[in-house]
């Protein structure tokens, strides 16, 4: 199993950014797909999550700004990223949780991180 980001960027404040994660291998489903970030010198902190049916939450400091989908036949995160301000630099993670992967003779299950993707926002 492999997540896959794209999309970071440099981008002045007030811009705009789209981030892609897709998941690939055996996968048979997802439960919760979302985004972290973490900016040098602090902790991961949660951006925003959705299940597989849809429902999501964000953290206080983007909603209003940050918007998350997902693509369950593409097995694929989005996060749709407005007025981004230079607060909201970091490096980007997807992460996948409950995800059940096919195994020889049934099934797996894990939580699973993609590589990062670093977003900088310019003043």
């Amino acid at each position: 199993v492999q997540l896959v980001e794209s999309g970071g960027g440099l981008v002045q404040a007030g811009g705009s950014l789209r981030l892609s994660c897709a998941a690939s291998g055996s996968i048979i489903s997802i439960n919760v797909m979302g985004w972290y970030r973490q900016a040098p010198g602090k902790q991961r902190e949660l951006v925003a999550r959705i299940t597989t049916g849809g429902t999501a939450n964000s953290a206080d400091s983007v909603k209003g700004r940050f918007t998350i989908s997902r693509d369950n036949a593409k097995n694929t995160v989005y996060l749709q990223m407005n007025s981004l301000k230079p607060e909201d630099t970091a490096v980007y993670y997807c992460n996948a949780e409950d995800l059940y992967y096919r195994v020889p003779g049934g099934r797996q299950r894990g939580n699973y991180w993609g590589q990062g993707t670093q977003v900088t926002v310019s003043s």
